[in-house]
């Protein structure tokens, strides 16, 4: 009679059994946070192929691979809106600074862009597209996507000039948004601050963007200002979201400087405004209050007319020199220089020198004043020289967090283990991680709910993905999965190369790339088009 029973039991598993649905990845009893900000709840998701083909409570699946991760968050993987990750990605694809950070797609385009470079019919030209799908066929275990660079554009018909665009000359830019948005860009990409992207007027801008509207673009920008003309800087992307008829971004929101900290409110306020008065605007930001680029940041662009070698030669002519001087000196009343530390230069010899220094402590090894300083450092490095500024306040950082149409980036490379030597700012290997962990786990500014939405269906929705962002059937499947109580960020201003703990196991498209928090050795990454291709189909 018992072996009886046996045969009926074993007969009953084995039929029902038989009877479950077969998917090739099953992922049980985590907690689900499915990137739209709802309660998250214990269930089950499966993957089929490249796309999740089922999620929702607890249920029995066949699988060829089964993880049972209780007590863990599982959560669409992130997006990174502002990544400086192309170059890098080309040497080596595993993008682990932001893969150990739940990263999952890779936006680039803040003013420049991967292509296209030079113009149709000219040797050497390759497009917006065959850029793209180089760093996917050169393979990659993250997505990517981009924006137009508005600079790219205008390098391309204008060169290095300060001047308007002619009518014809606008024209033939318009045609190159309209090929790079069929070719799959997200809209296009400004940055205002840096020649020679600040010598496009507002006209301009408009003229670009309406091509990527009529296309399902947005445009996204590092704004003209971002200190005491922020306000200014403001009205104008406004302006142009409005003319353009478009979603508009302003990358990596702050109010720089400490005489402007208090411009925060007003910026929060006008763009609240515009919410209400129908227009989408939105911004980005990375979590911690110090930005990073090279000495530009306290040079006018006037100097830099004609790129590179033009402005190198223009530093030393003495009359321009002059004017420089004046000029920097008022921009180091605002940006004291003791608040100014070099991180990244072009010779070895110049590196071994004043890696890790601020600007002061440079003149003062120099003798030389900070202006005096920081106008021969370039020239001798012949670079802009990579540098951090600490220049915002973690109060703003808090505030920003907070907002519920802020979404969050890096403004950085994606690294996996890069040469001797190297340093870079530490929003590179933690501006995501601290969402999850500083802000939401240890501050209990938003719940945990509120930050995955941030960092997934959020940025996703602003981009026009359909797809992407979600733990949604149907949707691919880019999952994460990390304990939320020791998610941590590990870099610090001082030693910057530190990877993010908690990050356990990453999907792309379907496919594990990290597993036990160890890189799989497997590059699933594509090229996520825009809306544009969508339109043109």
């Amino acid at each position: 009679m018992f072996r009886g029973f046996i045969f009926i039991f074993s007969f009953l598993y084995f039929f029902n059994c038989s009877e479950l649905p077969q998917c090739d990845i099953v992922i049980q009893n985590g907690r689900i946070y499915d990137g739209s900000g709802n309660p998250s709840y214990i269930g089950t998701i499966a993957i089929k192929e490249k796309k999740i083909f089922y999620v929702g409570p607890p249920k029995q699946f066949k699988a060829d691979i089964k993880h049972d991760v209780e007590g863990k968050a599982v959560s669409p993987g992130f997006i990174n809106m502002l990544s400086w990750g192309y170059e890098a990605l080309l040497m080596d694809g595993r993008s682990l600074s932001d893969l150990k950070q739940g990263v999952t797609l890779e936006v680039f385009g803040e003013g420049t862009s991967p292509g296209p470079v030079g113009l149709k019919g000219e040797n050497g030209y390759f497009s917006f597209g065959e850029a793209m799908k180089k760093l996917e066929d050169n393979k990659i275990s993250t997505n990517i996507a981009s924006f137009l660079g508005a600079a790219t554009v205008r390098i391309n018909h204008i060169g290095y000039a300060n001047r308007k665009a002619t009518p014809e000359e606008l024209s033939e830019m318009q045609k190159t948004v309209k090929t790079a948005m069929e070719e799959g860009a997200m809209g296009i990409g400004s940055s205002l601050i840096y020649a020679p992207g600040d010598y496009a007027d507002t006209a301009e801008l408009i003229a670009l963007n309406k091509i990527a509207g009529e296309n399902g673009g947005m445009y996204i920008s590092h704004m003209r200002n971002e200190d005491h003309r922020v306000l200014e800087a403001l009205e104008e992307l406004i302006t142009i979201a409005k003319e353009a008829n478009l979603p508009a971004e302003i990358y990596h929101l702050k109010a720089s400087r400490k005489p402007n900290w208090h411009l925060l409110d007003s910026i929060i306020l006008r763009v609240e405004k515009a919410q209400m008065e129908g227009l989408k605007i939105t911004a980005d930001m990375y979590t911690y209050p110090a930005s990073s680029t090279g000495l530009t940041g306290v040079i006018p662009t006037w100097v830099q007319e004609g790129g590179h070698r033009a402005w190198i030669n223009r530093m030393q002519e003495p009359i321009a020199r002059k004017r420089l001087l004046e000029d920097i000196r008022k921009e180091l009343k605002q940006q004291p220089p003791e608040e100014i530390l070099m991180v990244g230069f072009n010779t070895p010899e110049m590196a071994e020198k004043y890696q890790g220094k601020t600007i002061a402590e440079a003149a003062k090894m120099r003798k030389q004043l900070p202006e005096e300083a920081i106008i021969d450092l370039i020239i001798e490095d012949d670079s802009r020289i990579q540098c951090i500024y600490f220049s915002m306040s973690e109060e703003n950082i808090r505030k920003k967090v907070a907002l519920p149409w802020i979404s969050f980036c890096s403004d950085a490379g994606t690294y996996s283990y890069p040469e001797e030597g190297f340093r870079t700012h530490p929003r590179a290997y933690g501006s995501f991680i601290r969402v999850l962990g500083k802000y939401s786990r240890d501050e209990n500014l938003i719940s945990l709910e509120e930050a995955v939405r941030k960092l997934s269906g959020f940025p996703a929705s602003n981009l026009g993905l359909t797809d992407r962002g979600l733990l949604k059937e149907g949707y691919f499947a880019d999952i994460v999965i990390f304990d939320p109580e020791t998610v941590n960020d590990k870099a610090t201003f001082e030693n910057p190369l530190q990877l993010a703990e908690g990050i356990l196991h990453v999907w792309v498209n379907g496919t594990q790339v990290l597993e036990n928090g160890e890189h799989t050795n497997n590059f699933p990454g594509v090229f996520v088009t825009g809306p544009g291709v969508t339109k043109m189909n």
